[in-house]
């Protein structure tokens, strides 16, 4: 941190008894740390490229959990504990931004949870979709445009596919030649872009609020019954639709390897996982998704991972400027394993309606 920590802490309304941070978590976009010790805070530096109007994603965020609470205390639970506690500063803001224009923020810290960067068991996706579930149905009444579009077009599928298109047509990096056959495999699936996008315009899904970053590590889990405790990472919640949150959790949850693996022997969509997902996400939420949205629950996995895997190879045409890359061919690689699930999921659909009628008849 360019600042003293004693400079960021003094402007906020904390108890602190100690003032020494410890890194904490593995999060890729903001600088995360815990302080104190009979009480503990989450103090984040909000990664202001990525996140631009910290105003709107802090909006956002004490709107949410603010209806998120008070539908915690009204059914029993404690909202210290089941969704974030944002700290404000002394002078009643969400955040305090720094003269040098570094923003930082904190929150109440969740004791005695644990969270996982991969998935080990069926059983922690099943936990993790009740979770999310159970966040969709709480803020199922929440007025999801009134929120701020903190990245806008994120899940525009349609505007991905053009984004892709222009790369391809581009050709920055020089490399369309040897990537003709995975270009072939987007293009042929253009169509699939419109299905939400139409949907949502139709009305026959409805706009909800989205938290759009529905990895396993961005729900707390108890370490000892590993049920699920609270959603965080609010960053990105924003209008949309759950089909976005599904399908994405789904796209990390059920593939069988790692998003770069080179041996694509090894990635498959795990039908087993689907399954887990799919009974948590509807026991909390069954009642609450409309018929058009139940029928696209499947797709919305295909969807999301295809989704990835043409943004993946733009940004190989592109000459790898947007994600970050650790070997060449990198990003190549992450299409690869993307494209493979799309395949896989395509033979599988037919399993995959079933499951989820099995669920939902």
């Amino acid at each position: 941190m360019e600042l003293t920590v004693n400079e960021i802490l003094h402007h906020f309304a904390a108890q602190l008894d100690d003032d020494q941070p410890v890194p904490y978590g593995n999060g890729h976009i903001n600088s995360t740390f815990v302080v104190g010790k009979k009480t503990r805070y989450i103090l984040q530096k909000i990664n202001t490229n990525v996140f631009r109007d910290p105003d709107a994603v802090m909006r956002n965020i004490v709107a949410v959990t603010a209806h998120l609470s008070e539908k915690i205390k009204a059914a029993g639970g404690d909202p210290t504990r089941a969704t974030l506690t944002p700290i404000y500063t002394k002078e009643g803001e969400s955040y305090w931004k720094a003269p040098n224009g570094d923003c930082y923020r904190m929150y109440l810290f969740i004791e005695d949870t644990i969270c996982y960067d991969q998935v080990d068991n069926a059983e922690q996706l099943y936990y993790a979709a009740r979770e999310f579930g159970k966040f969709q149905n709480m803020l199922d009444d929440f007025p999801a445009d009134t929120l701020a579009e903190v990245i806008p077009n994120f899940h525009n599928t349609k505007d991905r596919f053009r984004q892709f298109r222009e790369a391809v047509e581009n050709n920055l990096a020089g490399r369309r030649d040897e990537v003709a056959e995975e270009i072939a495999f987007a293009m042929a699936r253009e169509k699939d872009t419109a299905v939400v996008l139409d949907a949502i315009a139709d009305g026959s899904v409805p706009l909800r609020v989205t938290h759009n970053d529905t990895k396993l590590n961005n729900v707390m889990l108890d370490p000892k019954t590993g049920e699920g405790v609270c959603v965080i990472d609010l960053d990105t919640v924003m209008p949309g639709s759950l089909l976005y949150d599904f399908g994405d959790a789904l796209r990390f949850g059920g593939n069988s390897g790692a998003e770069d693996e080179t041996d694509l022997s090894k990635i498959y969509f795990r039908l087993d996982y689907f399954e887990a997902f799919v009974r948590g996400f509807v026991q909390e939420l069954g009642s609450k998704m409309t018929k058009r949205e139940i029928e696209l629950l499947p797709f919305s996995v295909k969807l999301m991972t295809y989704e990835c895997g043409i943004r993946f190879l733009a940004d190989y045409l592109n000459g790898d400027t947007y994600f970050r890359i650790h070997r060449e061919k990198h990003n190549l690689d992450r299409c690869h394993t993307q494209f493979k699930l799309v395949a896989d999921m395509e033979e599988k659909m037919a399993e995959m309606q079933a499951i989820v009628k099995k669920y939902i008849g």
